[in-house]
């Protein structure tokens, strides 16, 4: 227990010279009897006044130390188990440090050789008589047919796979175009045009639906879709092919390209 705990709890008289002052003005009777034995009430009021204050004060102050021993009391535990932690985790690492070393320490393993040949044990003359029993075990010419019953079964495989492969559809690139083919002004015969853009052929190539949009002045263009095959038929080869029509197609332009 600390001072300040024993002085709390120790019973102090702080007053005992007012005690000792009253006891004198009343044996000295300076002021009078009535007036001295009122003073003494006085003062032995005002000391028995103070004397409750100074034991709540006390008490007040022998509470507080009381908390603050309970709340150092468990900082002291909290402390002890952050302490636990911190050495399990000291200890982890160092078993991890020291697993990675021997890792790197250790050298890469070796790649498994293949099986080798089991060895033909070979038959003298002279030891016929004394061997039969492991003659009649061993197989001269089993191993011939193992190779060409696997080199078969394998084969047979190798067939299936690519049956199977040539009957699985190729899957096929294509794209979806949308051309805008303009003519050269309002004169131009529109049915005649979209008539020559579609005779346009090629291996790939497949036309669709058309519409003529107006663009100003009259003039109206040929927006006509199609869908090709990426491999086969690209953007510049149509536009080369449509463009051959210098009578009636100014220019071509592409309006949209996706993939499908």
């Amino acid at each position: 227990m600390s001072g300040l705990q024993c002085l709390a709890s120790e019973n102090i008289w702080f007053d005992k010279h007012r005690y000792d002052e009253a006891e004198k003005c009343f044996y000295e009777g300076a002021n009078g009897p009535s007036t001295q034995q009122q003073q003494v009430k006085t003062t032995l009021q005002q000391a028995k006044g103070r004397q409750p204050k100074r034991q709540h004060r006390n008490s007040s102050s022998h509470g507080g130390d009381q908390e603050l021993v309970t709340r150092m009391k468990s900082m002291e535990l909290e402390n002890q188990a952050l302490h636990k932690v911190v050495e399990s985790m000291r200890a982890a690492l160092q078993k991890l440090e020291s697993r990675v070393a021997m890792l790197e320490k250790t050298p890469a393993a070796a790649a498994v050789p293949s099986a080798k040949a089991a060895p033909v044990k070979q038959v003298n003359g002279n030891d016929a008589d004394d061997d039969d029993d492991d003659d009649d075990d061993v197989d001269l010419f089993g191993s011939d047919d193992d190779d060409a019953e696997a080199e078969r079964l394998k084969q047979e495989r190798i067939d299936a796979y690519t049956a199977k492969k040539a009957k699985k559809p190729t899957l096929i690139a294509k794209s979806s175009i949308l051309l805008d083919v303009k003519p050269w002004d309002d004169e131009t015969d529109m049915a005649k045009l979209e008539e020559c853009v579609r005779t346009v052929q090629m291996d790939g190539l497949l036309w669709g639906a058309s519409k003529l949009v107006p663009v100003g002045y009259g003039i109206k263009k040929l927006q006509i879709n199609c869908v090709v095959e990426d491999d086969k038929v690209g953007t510049d080869i149509l536009e080369e092919e449509i463009t051959k029509f210098e009578d009636f197609v100014q220019s071509v332009d592409v309006a949209a390209f996706n993939k499908i």
